[in-house]
């Protein structure tokens, strides 16, 4: 951000992190020139042609729109260019020939331009000659208030008209005789304009704000304000005493007069308002603006409430203001020689400067702007703000002085976020114009120190971002505002805040914006600590991820002793109490990283906070505090290891104890019990890990047992916690578990230890069997997280215990979640237990268990359980790889012999099928194990033997290849993978896994699967041996697969494209070719007896293109076709018609040309959804036609 930059203060609040789009902001879209003016000036050149197509002239619309918002945050590259688009759209509006739909096309176009650049600037290019009067006051007098479609128009002419206003002459001059007929007068001009203007204030649309516009520029003119002020006033208080903000029409009129009112009390001369600003306050009082639920009506009366005390007050520059000096950085840094300043301060104010009365009115002003700080919209809090900062500055200092005091009564923990808010807006409008003296600093930085860390708890959520971003502003602010002198003596309370902002907000824009206002405090006041290193580091977007916040960016600023400990103390203050758990959890970490830059404020004065903290009621502030004593205490116990020290250096005897108690005092109070209870199970259970590894000497002590325990029951129970919370606590627990029997369990190395965890492995087995999954599941990763002392000479019974868990039967079908961790927890043990060839099955993976383990990862890789969640059978084919993965290369490296040629064959091809399979990312997995397993090597070749064609898989996926292919992609993984089909060992797994590709729904999937399947046949087409080799294994696929829907359905659809495309086309030479024959049999079998329409409609498919094989086997399918005919399905019986009908068509040769028109006759006229009697009558007769056996109807047995 630049140093000229401010940040958006009352931004809305956000917890939501920044993503990718920053990025996008950082290349940024600025733009040099109008680089669309040719495109532009063509549009607007041809709007009388495109007048009559409706479709055209939308379309001109809409690009010229598309043009002018590309500009949007850079109008004034348009500037140059105004001119003459403005002239095109003119020549169309003065050009009285034109007819009106194109006038308001013209108006419509113009006001897109004024949209973009704004009417401010657009508007000075309008012709405003006294010529221009009548013809634009006629124009709109023409129009039409009450058309919708033609509000541009309006708004445009009344903007124009305000523009002609300007003219210096007496509006009189231009009635001439107003008398044209005897009793009979003409309206002048002057009351025409204000009848017009009274008109549109009352509007529901735009031209409603370009009304208050004209007013503004009407009625302060010399020769009108004489004649037409008061009653125009009268008219306006008049129309908001009997408008309601209750209802619609109310509302409208109210906004009107609002807004013409602020615009006369803001462009008129004070002389001219001042007789009328009483009144009109008064009236505004009996308005009752604050209680209306409009936010824009309560923004209006602010803003005229401040205009009418502006008009109360005389115009003046306040000379007891503070003055800065040169306040343009440019300026400073372009100083030749440094020039030594004295602080500028308050002078004494002459008498007469103080002695002018100020009106009572000023007071009710005052009060309504304080009122308003507080208002619960932001855009109201502002625009009261920047009135009391216009008021203060005309007032004497005693009473602006009060004004500040005021302000500062917003910052009372009694008042609600919205005055906190109000008041950060207020002090940085006062302190951005001099209004803050520095007698008040010291007031107002410990405010605004609280505000920069405010945040009030409300439900689930809280509020107080805005505020701290606010407060962000006003640090902001005084950087630019005070000289570094008087700002020295807070520096380093706000470069503290500052920075605790900057990475421990929860808010991205708050961090963002206290980021902002420390670099500006950086550039212009000088004296921040290290001011330039954090800055490097705390930029815009390195502040945008909140994680690096805390543990990445804290560590490096809290490097500098300055900001240490504050930043420790906002931590253990503000941040492990936070509600927001994410926050809790970061903060604990960050306090592991902090603590050691400050070990013995953390070891003496943090971690008794913390332990005192644990014992709070508030469930918050306990689950943080507990996380955070176990980061705090392995942080103390990592630095002293690192220096060497002896153990207690840091953690002493009263810190240990109180870490120790921490469970029990739980325990005894039941707050392991309840939704609470889920989030102290988890921070203890962190607390147990930590612990553990921190080698702290409770070897014998009871808390080991309540330790072990409350892990027991928290796996045990986990089918009881909430889903949202259930994976965090399990591996919370696991980790427990693991660095617990890691540090308590064995005596010496390699030994068990005899107590307490002894029985531990019986026990997690016999949990194995518990009819909850979520206990298998917790009690599986137990069990692979064990150390190897406990799973020496009972490896048999936990790899037994585990692969039983693996395996489905019928009541445990759903089970996926445990048998995806019974898998990791399998792959874990063997890394745990080691390998040795010769070794015995109970202590190491061996020759005689590896078959064992090889089995079941196998087995696991056909699981395709489905319910309600979808294919949860994937959860356990991944894991299942990754297991085979990681066992297979801890074997390669460690005893490759175990690694058998049938086994190695059958991993390999088993993941050739998955990386073959339909689902994108369980393909791009297993492509990535099948890759990894086969370009394994050491330091003397490939560690992985026995892989099946491993020169030609080398060949075709070379290891150059493998990291810049993305396998996720169906367009590039399919092409690569059909390659395996060329080799007979991996055939048969991949046909399989690719005809559930083909024949699948994805689209892309079954695009780019069926090119790559049929690439490959049409490479092999002309050689009728590798075809028929490719036949025997497709139908091979057909056969083991036979009723399993999940295969023979998508087999089907396969088959139908394959035979479709001539995909075997060689084989129809031969008459009653085996394929043909051993094809038709299995379709038979499949659909014998079935109910499954989709089956049976790909049947009726595969069938009408078998007709194209000759011989005996063609009077065979026609048979079958002739039976679906009447299938007992309506819908079986029209799609069997429908292709039979195309396939007599497509194969003429299938059927006798002399009978060829009749057999089509029949299949198109007869109702095939009609009733089975009168079906079967055409279905025999054509069975008649083909020369097909009429089929018999078999009748069912007699019931006894």
């Amino acid at each position: 951000m630049a140093l000229n930059e401010k940040p958006a203060a009352g931004a809305p609040e956000d917890g939501m992190e920044d993503g990718p789009e920053d990025g996008a902001l950082a290349l940024g879209g600025t733009l040099e020139s109008f680089g669309d003016s040719a495109e532009t000036r063509a549009l607007l050149s041809r709007l009388r042609t495109v007048l009559g197509d409706r479709s055209a002239r939308e379309g001109a619309l809409e690009r010229f729109r598309v043009i002018m918002d590309h500009y949007q945050e850079q109008p004034h590259l348009l500037d140059p260019h105004l001119e003459w688009m403005l002239n095109l759209l003119l020549d169309i509006v003065q050009d009285k020939t034109c007819p009106a739909d194109l006038v308001h096309l013209a108006f419509k176009f113009l006001y897109i331009i004024t949209k973009v650049r704004g009417y401010k600037t657009f508007l000075r290019l309008f012709p405003h000659e006294v010529a221009d009067v009548q013809p634009v006051l006629d124009l709109i007098t023409d129009q039409n208030p009450k058309d919708h479609e033609t509000w541009e128009t309006r708004y445009m002419l009344l903007l124009w008209l305000s523009m002609t206003c300007l003219i210096p002459f007496d509006f009189s001059r231009l009635d001439g005789n107003l008398v044209t007929e005897p009793e009979q007068t003409q309206k002048s001009v002057m009351d025409r304009i204000l009848e017009i203007a009274q008109s549109y204030l009352v509007v529901s649309d735009k031209a409603r704000d370009a009304a208050a516009v004209l007013v503004s520029k009407f009625v302060t003119r010399p020769d009108v304000k004489q004649k037409k002020m008061a009653g125009f006033l009268d008219w306006s208080l008049c129309t908001l005493a009997r408008s309601s903000f209750q209802t619609i029409e109310g509302v409208i009129a109210m906004d009107g007069t609002l807004q013409a009112l602020a615009q006369i009390f803001k462009h008129g001369k004070r002389e001219d308002c001042l007789p009328y600003a009483a009144p009109v306050l008064h009236c505004l009082d009996d308005c009752r603006l604050p209680d209306s639920s409009q936010t824009l009506l309560r923004k209006l009366g602010v803003k005229l409430v401040q205009r009418l005390g502006l008009t109360f007050l005389k115009p003046r520059v306040a000379k007891w203001r503070y003055q800065r000096g040169c306040r343009s950085l440019v300026a400073n840094l372009q100083l030749c020689t440094p020039i030594w300043r004295e602080p500028r301060i308050q002078l004494e104010m002459p008498d007469h400067e103080e002695d002018y009365e100020v009106p009572e009115e000023v007071e009710s002003v005052i009060e309504q702007l304080l009122v308003g700080l507080k208002d619960k919209d932001t855009i109201v809090r502002w625009s009261a703000a920047k009135g009391v900062g216009r008021m203060a500055g005309r007032l004497p200092h005693e009473l602006a002085d009060d004004v500040v005091a005021s302000v500062l009564d917003c910052f009372s923990f009694q008042e609600t976020d919205n005055a906190w808010h109000g008041g950060c807006l207020a002090l940085a409008e006062l302190g951005r114009r001099g209004l803050l003296l520095p007698s008040r600093l010291t007031d107002v930085v410990t405010v605004i120190l609280r505000a920069l860390t405010y945040e009030e708890r409300r439900g689930a959520c809280s509020v107080g971002a805005n505020v701290r971003d606010a407060a962000c502003y006003v640090c902001w602010a005084f950087a630019r505002a005070y000289e570094p002198q008087e700002l020295q003596p807070f520096v380093a309370d706000i470069a503290s805040a500052l920075v605790i902002v900057t990475v421990f907000d929860r808010n991205v824009n708050c961090r963002r914006a206290a980021s902002a206002a420390f670099q500006e405090n950086v550039g212009r006041q000088g004296a921040f600590p290290h001011g330039l290193d954090i800055l490097t580091t705390a930029d815009y977007f390195a502040v945008g991820n909140r994680s690096n916040c805390f543990l990445v960016i804290s560590t490096f600023i809290a490097g500098f002793p300055e900001y240490t400990r504050p930043m420790i103390d906002h931590l253990v203050t503000m941040k492990v109490n936070h509600w927001d758990r994410v926050i809790r959890e970061l903060s604990a970490k960050a306090l592991y990283n902090l603590a050691q830059l400050a070990p013995e404020y953390s070891a003496t004065r943090v971690l008794p906070c913390l332990l005192s903290m644990t014992q709070s009621p508030d469930l918050h502030t306990r689950h943080g505090a507990v996380l955070a004593c176990a980061e705090v205490a392995l942080s103390l116990h990592t630095l002293e290891e690192r220096e060497d020290r002896p153990s207690g250096s840091y953690l002493d005897t009263r810190a240990i104890w109180g870490l120790k108690q921490i469970h029990q005092q739980l325990y005894d109070r039941q707050l392991y019990r309840g939704l609470g209870g889920e989030l102290m199970r988890q921070a203890v259970c962190v607390l147990i890990e930590k612990l553990s590894l921190c080698r702290i000497p409770f070897g014998g002590d009871a808390v080991i047992e309540g330790w072990q325990w409350l892990i027991n029951d928290t796996l045990r129970n986990l089918h009881l916690t909430s889903s949202h919370s259930r994976q965090q606590i399990k591996e919370a627990a696991v980790s427990a578990l693991a660095a617990l029997c890691s540090e308590f369990c064995t005596q010496e190395p390699g030994q068990a230890g005899p107590a307490g965890l002894g029985g531990l492995v019986w026990q997690c087995l016999a949990e194995l069997q518990s009819p909850e999954e979520m206990t298998r599941c917790g009690f599986s990763l137990a069990l692979g997280a064990l150390p190897r002392p406990l799973l020496k000479g009972v490896l048999r019974q936990v790899l037994t215990g585990l692969g039983a868990v693996t395996q489905i039967s019928p009541e445990d079908v759903s089970f996926a979640e445990s048998r995806r961790d019974a898998l990791k927890a399998i792959s874990r043990v063997c890394q745990t237990v080691g390998v040795s060839a010769e070794g015995t099955p109970d202590e190491v993976v061996c020759r005689a268990n590896v078959p064992q383990i090889y089995c079941t990862l196998l087995g696991c890789l056909g699981d395709y359980t489905t319910d309600s969640r979808g294919d949860v059978g994937a959860w356990v084919r991944e894991a299942a790889m990754t297991t085979l993965m990681d066992v297979t290369l801890l074997l390669g490296r460690e005893q490759p012999e175990l690694i058998e040629a049938p086994i190695c064959e059958w991993v390999m091809c088993c993941l050739a099928q998955q990386a073959s399979e339909k689902i994108d990312r369980y393909r791009a997995h297993a492509t990535q194990v099948f890759l990894t397993l086969l370009h394994a090597a050491g330091p003397t070749g490939p560690i992985v033997p026995h892989v099946p064609h491993r020169g030609d898989l080398e060949k075709l996926f070379p290891r150059s290849e493998v990291a810049s292919v993305n396998w996720n992609a169906p367009a590039q993984a399919f092409p690569r993978i059909t390659r395996l089909l060329a080799l007979p060992s991996f055939r048969y797994h991949v046909l399989l896994g690719l005809v559930v590709s083909v024949g699948g729904l994805t689209e892309s999937t079954v695009r780019h699967s069926t090119q790559s399947l049929f690439a490959h046949v049409r490479g092999i087409q002309e050689d009728p041996r590798a075809l028929e080799d490719f036949g025997g294994t497709l139908l091979r696929v057909f056969e083991d697969n036979l009723l399993n829907d999940r295969v023979s359905v998508p087999l089907l659809k396969t088959l139908d494209q394959m035979l479709a495309n001539g995909c075997f086309a060689i084989l129809t030479t031969e008459d009653d070719h085996p394929f043909c024959v051993r094809l038709l049999a299995l379709c038979k079998e499949e659909i014998r007896k079935s109910k499954d329409v989709q089956k049976l409609r790909s049947s009726v498919a595969v069938f009408c293109e078998m007709v194209q094989f000759p011989g005996g086997v063609r009077k065979k399918v026609l048979l079958q076709l002739l039976l679906l005919l009447c299938h007992p399905f309506p819908v079986v019986r029209k799609t069997t018609a429908s292709q039979l009908y195309e396939m007599v068509l497509t194969y003429s040769d299938a059927v006798d040309a002399d009978v060829l028109d009749e057999v089509v006759a029949v299949l198109g006229g007869t109702a095939w959804d009609a009733e089975l009697p009168l079906v079967r009558s055409q279905r025999n007769r054509l069975c008649d036609l083909l020369g097909v056996p009429r089929p018999q109807l078999v009748p069912k047995p007699a019931a006894c």
